[in-house]
């Protein structure tokens, strides 16, 4: 039995997935790239619902993320923070030298539109920070609602992270007016660690024109120069785009209606779970997350010595809460390639965990 990853990330990868990785290397300034590059382009359009390039970057999403803040942050950035991964944007933005503010609500929160409007208005932003699904807490923000506000402040340029939630909804960005729209590799796409995505408005370029300061690696001119000739600007993984050529492929097979339902089905099935063990949900009611389910600990469960009987009776691994609600909580992975066979499987080892641990 081979070892499996139950965590929200890096999540499992599918053996074609992994065997599109192998594909015989070529040079990342040929023909064969430009052809590769470019093959991919129209279902990352699609699946970004946008009209404008996508990115390629070689780097987690945290590259694109403090990116964007350099690129189109002058004024200053709202953070919009309600997690381990929103408070990191807060301290990146610092570092990076911008003027910011942290909107700041008790983990599991969710961020009020009302609350954006306030802050907004106040004239001392050009910029916002949000993410879509913190991963941490498991709590899904109301994009549209927030998105709705934002429209309202033209001279406010949108940085949204959808790492946990691509692919998992529909997220519409040209629709929505999102400007910067960015995802990862390795949580809801389902491929290894090391790639991110993004796709940048007219208007966030034309701010980025006008920032000095951004660096080189990810500077939104630099990719879009580049993007134009099918290249990106530094040496890429080209591994990881064979593996997201497969991937996209498998997401068209599958059908994006019927990913977004599989999403919602095995999210439901978690939650019974969850509810069927006299267990909550840690989120605040109403925004929980449709990638995955943070499970708020009773006191009855011991989680690590859970995730011990797991990896040694098992071969798995489970998450066991991150940051400062790691053993307050664990989470349940429902995002990516999971079925219902693969969850009803896992729910079936966290039933055999539940009751070893118990007794001892």
């Amino acid at each position: 039995m081979s070892f499996r990853l139950y965590i929200p990330g890096p999540v499992e990868v599918s053996e074609e997935t992994l065997k599109a990785m192998g594909t015989t290397m070529i040079g990342h300034r040929s023909p064969e790239f430009v052809v590769l590059y470019q093959s991919v382009q129209p279902a990352l359009q699609k699946l970004f619902y946008t009209q404008d390039p996508v990115f390629i970057s070689t780097s987690s999403a945290w590259g694109v993320m403090e990116g964007a803040v350099r690129n189109v942050v002058s004024k200053g950035v709202l953070n919009c923070m309600s997690g381990a991964f929103s408070d990191k944007w807060f301290d990146v933005s610092k570092r990076c030298g911008k003027p910011a503010k942290a909107l700041s609500y008790e983990w599991g929160t969710a961020v009020k539109p009302e609350d954006v409007r306030r802050e907004l208005a106040t004239g001392d932003f050009d910029a916002i920070t949000l993410i879509h699904n913190e991963t941490s807490t498991g709590t899904m923000n109301p994009l549209e609602e927030i998105m709705e506000v934002v429209r309202k402040f033209p001279e406010v340029i949108s940085i949204v992270d959808s790492v946990s939630s691509f692919t998992v909804l529909p997220i519409e960005k040209d629709c929505l007016g999102i400007d910067v729209l960015l995802s990862g590799s390795q949580k809801a796409l389902a491929l290894p660690p090391g790639m991110a995505l993004l796709t940048v408005s007219a208007r966030a370029m034309a701010r980025a024109s006008e920032v000095e300061g951004r660096g080189y690696y990810f500077d939104f001119h630099e990719f879009k120069k580049n993007h134009d000739k099918g290249m990106t600007p530094s040496t890429p993984v080209i591994s990881h785009i064979y593996a997201l050529k497969q991937q996209l492929a498998n997401i068209d097979k599958e059908g994006l209606e019927n990913r977004y339902a599989r999403h919602r089905h095995l999210n439901g099935l978690v939650r019974q779970w969850v509810h069927s063990k006299g267990l909550r949900l840690f989120p605040e009611e109403g925004y929980e997350s449709l990638s995955l389910c943070c499970v708020a600990n009773d006191g009855s469960l011991d989680i690590p010595a859970m995730n011990q009987f797991l990896r040694e009776n098992k071969n798995a691994q489970m998450d066991q809460g991150y940051g400062k609600i790691k053993g307050k909580t664990f989470r349940i992975n429902n995002m990516g390639n999971e079925s219902e066979e693969t969850i009803s499987e896992y729910l079936g080892f966290l039933d055999e965990a539940i009751d070893a641990t118990r007794s001892n």
